[in-house]
């Protein structure tokens, strides 16, 4: 199993604002904020990330918020939902909680015969609740406000919008040891069977629809999970060999990077499991300090300065 791609690692989106963006996911989801840092490439800018207690892989939702940057449109070549496993009978809890807070929530539905709740988050970000028919037995984060028994388990999975889904479908099928499970209309769920949690991916086929346009709400790239650098080098050969171009490896202090765009325009990261969250900051401590890339502490003062103030 080590040597396999373990379903989902991270989501990363954009916000608009910082602190709504945290409050949302906190108090309303209640996620816990497992990391605070920066972006690499821009630091002034945050990089908030939400799971469970240890920010296990297959549970953590990132963001990049720019401040003022406006909203985005989801379309074709982007990952356009993202669903978290809840268990079974939660879903009026969460219609009636998310409609407390005055969150758009659509109609309950079907698909594949789980039952889901569509809403969205403050930038619009598609999300969705989905009651997953083998009940997800990962331990939540849990809160006063959102007790262990209802509270999100970590992603169900994920929806990629794409003119055409073939050349995708084959990445995760020849490379990643995903297999087509089922289909309903122009839409083709891929599970791996390399993990029981976070390991589906839908494919949604829509010749017709428009492009997307990253800003907020909308999703920056989706990573898959691999065990450690080595099985990541393993799966970048094999990229390579396809024809594609992929990244070296990039240090991103909780794990290490490779990114590549897959042929249906959405960029994939491959993500490891090590080191994890707790190398710069305790379990008990996770999300309770401004953590900076090593390059960027002797700009501390200054970055600080920067960042808008959270309360």
């Amino acid at each position: 199993m080590s040597d396999q791609i373990l379903g989902l690692h991270h989501i990363t989106a954009i916000a608009d604002n910082a602190q709504r963006n945290l409050d949302f996911y906190t108090k309303v989801l209640g996620q816990r904020l497992v990391k605070k840092t920066v972006n690499f490439d821009d630091p002034g800018t945050y990089h908030f990330y939400f799971g469970n207690e240890e920010g296990t892989p297959g549970t953590i939702l990132t963001f990049f918020p720019w401040e003022g940057i406006g909203q985005g449109r989801s379309g074709v070549g982007m990952a356009t939902e993202i669903a978290y496993a809840v268990p079974a009978g939660s879903l009026g809890y969460w219609r009636d909680r998310l409609q407390a807070f005055k969150v758009p929530v659509g109609e309950n539905s079907t698909r594949f015969s789980e039952n889901y709740l569509p809403f969205a988050d403050p930038d619009g970000l598609k999300l969705v609740f989905i009651e997953p028919e083998d009940p997800d037995t990962r331990n939540p984060w849990a809160t006063s406000d959102v007790p262990a028994e209802v509270a999100a388990r970590g992603f169900h999975s994920t929806t990629l919008t794409l003119r055409d889904i073939n050349a995708t479908a084959k990445i995760l099928t020849d490379i990643f040891g995903y297999r087509l499970l089922a289909q309903e209309g122009n839409r083709y769920r891929f599970v791996t069977d390399a993990i029981a949690t976070a390991n589906v991916i839908d494919l949604l086929e829509a010749p017709d629809a428009s492009p997307g346009r990253g800003a907020a709400g909308t999703n920056h790239h989706i990573a898959f999970r691999v065990a450690d650098d080595k099985v990541q080098m393993n799966f970048r050969e094999r990229i390579e060999a396809a024809g594609l171009q992929i990244t070296p490896k990039i240090d991103r202090d909780y794990f290490f990077s490779l990114y590549f765009r897959e042929p249906g325009g959405v960029l994939f990261e491959i993500a490891t499991d090590n080191p994890g969250f707790t190398v710069d900051e305790p379990l008990a401590e996770l999300g309770s300090g401004l953590k900076l890339p090593k390059q960027y502490e002797p700009a501390r003062d200054k970055i600080e300065k920067v960042l808008p103030t959270l309360h």
